[in-house]
């Protein structure tokens, strides 16, 4: 990245080669972006669906400071779901059967 950034620093460097360059990162940069957004959006998604909030909070997270406000959001709120129970939860004793005559 330094180097890309000596290149076009240079005093007389070629305006076509810079505009090269540029194209091809262009392309590269939105990738990363939208591999990020993916990142952080589709477990936020889920959290949300799960608290029983709309999954669209989740966008919150693309604004500045809006991952902080969803985080106060999911901490404070009261969720609209009850966890499930255990499933090692110990079962009760069968009653034995009563005796044949």
């Amino acid at each position: 990245m330094s180097s890309i950034a000596m290149f076009l620093l240079q005093e007389g460097s070629d305006p076509a080669a810079a505009a090269h360059i540029l194209a091809v990162m262009l392309p590269l940069i939105g990738l990363f972006c939208i591999i990020a957004f993916a990142i952080i959006l589709i477990p936020f998604w889920f959290i949300c669906k799960k608290a029983g909030f709309s999954p669209w909070l989740s966008l919150l997270n693309i604004i500045p400071l809006g991952n902080i406000v969803l985080l106060y959001i999911l901490a404070f709120a009261e969720w609209k779901t009850v966890p499930k129970a255990p499933a090692f939860a110990v079962q009760p004793p069968i009653p034995p059967a009563p005796p044949l005559v």
